[in-house]
């Protein structure tokens, strides 16, 4: 018994370890240090949400004012940290910086994220994400793998209907009977990605997804 008690324990202490590390590393090595620590310390193996801080310095380092090589960079810089861990804090927690950058800062943002997608496999394919270090991170790897199809889908929204869904008012209306047959596919998808997490989302504590359920589920 003193094994099973033993384990959780170690993981939060390598979990504290690498985040130590990684920024330790950010210091000497970076062109992007400020950036780099922020999204570590955002996106940290802590099972507690973000502190807003550390999601506003790195809100501040890709604002408008701010030259594309900082929003690029910034993309590779969370595509790096979601392909390489496989701790769902981690992962949950970067999905929410990218989906709250794409409803808060400049849309030069979303376009760089289409625009990285197209050049290379997408970031937001975490279909084979698992973190199978407990029944209950087994539960948050399946809402992971589905929030991420769900922010995948926005964006191909995006790109067809050419607004945001989730922030700008809806033009269905005004739209041509070939242009609303053009739009309805990828609506519905989004639609159907957001069901499957909104029946996820009832399997695990609320406190964890609170985050995300504010604008997505109301």
């Amino acid at each position: 018994m003193a094994g099973v008690g033993t384990q959780p324990s170690l993981r939060k202490y390598l979990g504290a370890l690498k985040d130590t590390t990684t920024v330790s590393l950010a210091k000497v090595n970076s062109d992007y240090k400020d950036l780099d620590i922020a999204i570590v310390k955002a996106t940290n193996h802590v099972e507690r949400p973000s502190k807003e801080k550390y999601i506003r310095e790195i809100f501040h380092s890709i604002s408008a004012s701010r030259p594309r090589a900082d929003v690029a960079y910034c993309i590779h810089a969370l595509a790096r940290r979601l392909s390489k861990t496989h701790n769902w804090a981690v992962a949950l927690k970067t999905l929410i910086v990218i989906h709250r950058a794409l409803r808060e800062v400049d849309p030069t943002f979303r376009e760089e994220l289409i625009n990285y997608g197209r050049s290379r496999s997408h970031m937001l394919n975490l279909a084979y994400f698992k973190d199978d270090s407990s029944a209950g991170a087994w539960d948050f790897s399946a809402w992971i793998r589905i929030y991420a199809l769900y922010l995948e889908e926005r964006l191909e929204c995006f790109r067809v209907l050419k607004y945001d869904v989730e922030t700008d008012p809806p033009r269905s209306r005004d739209l041509e009977t070939g242009d609303l047959l053009d739009h309805l596919p990828p609506l519905q998808q989004l639609l159907f990605r957001l069901l499957a997490c909104q029946v996820i989302s009832f399997c695990l504590p609320s406190s964890a997804i609170s985050p995300v359920s504010v604008f997505m589920f109301h």
